[in-house]
């Protein structure tokens, strides 16, 4: 089975780099119409003109995602010119380091506004017009939606939020033509993640425990994610809806981490 996104409106929030630049891909492969929504002009009017696949488009609109009169004015452009929205891809995040006590009341407002509150308001926005055909809103949370990773409060805590912001949207919403997901990556060859490995003093070795965090034995692309986002947006997910769909390749399911896997006392039976 092919998934036919012919004749849909799509938004994606982020849609400049990594994740988002790949589902805004992946969606217009499989016919979508698709609008960048991203608070870098640049790199987002770089982004849409060099998605292109047949007939569909792909276009950009400045915005940043936790200003709300922003975010309504983005929302109007493209309803007034396709008359509707029929996907949504909640994807535009960063990533800031720190504990409970380290963090600072600007940090953990900014990490909290971009990432949770900008989901909040763009699904706010966005979800009347879908009311009135139906519609599918996919939020990107993270391995981190369900555990933690040290020294990253404000991010955890962001992305357990998305994960009950998408279970809360999808009940109340659910009779009424809108579904709505959840993907969770584990660790992804996207620039947050090779600015994150970069403050390190050798980053490739950052980047090397990333693979072994996985039991594939390696960190996914960005495509991967998106080709999750485009299934659980399109009509092969018709009965999916509150799900948080774990694209990770593996990163949670070992007991202990992949360490104690590799050290651990079944490890020494292993011939």
């Amino acid at each position: 089975m092919k998934v036919d996104l012919a004749e849909k409106i799509a938004v994606v929030t982020g849609g400049a780099a990594g994740i988002g630049e790949a589902a805004a891909q992946a969606l217009v492969e499989c016919g979508a119409a698709v609008t960048i929504f991203d608070r870098d002009a640049d790199a987002g009017i770089r982004t849409a003109s060099a998605i292109v696949s047949g007939s569909a488009s792909c276009e950009f609109v400045k915005c940043s995602v936790e200003d709300g009169q922003q975010v309504q004015s983005a929302v109007e452009a493209v309803v007034s010119k396709h008359g509707r929205i029929d996907i949504l891809v909640n994807n535009a995040g960063i990533q800031l380091y720190g504990d409970l006590v380290s963090t600072s009341e600007e940090d953990w407002d900014r990490l909290m506004d971009i990432n949770l509150r900008g989901a909040f308001l763009v699904s706010k926005h966005v979800l009347p017009h879908m009311l009135r055909r139906g519609g599918a809103i996919v939020n990107v949370g993270s391995v981190q939606s369900f555990t933690a990773v040290s020294n990253s409060i404000a991010y955890v805590t962001a992305k357990h939020a998305i994960l009950g912001l998408t279970r809360a949207m999808s009940l109340d919403y659910a009779q009424r033509g809108i579904r709505v997901n959840c993907v969770c990556p584990g660790a992804i060859d996207t620039p947050m993640l090779r600015s994150a490995a970069s403050l390190s003093p050798d980053p490739e070795a950052v980047l090397r425990n990333c693979d072994r965090m996985h039991a594939m034995g390696r960190i996914g692309q960005p495509e991967e994610v998106a080709n999750a986002i485009a299934y659980l947006a399109s009509p092969l997910a018709s009965f999916i809806t509150g799900a948080a769909l774990v694209v990770d390749g593996g990163m949670l399911v070992p007991a202990g981490g992949m360490g104690f896997q590799e050290g651990g006392p079944a490890a020494a039976t292993r011939k």
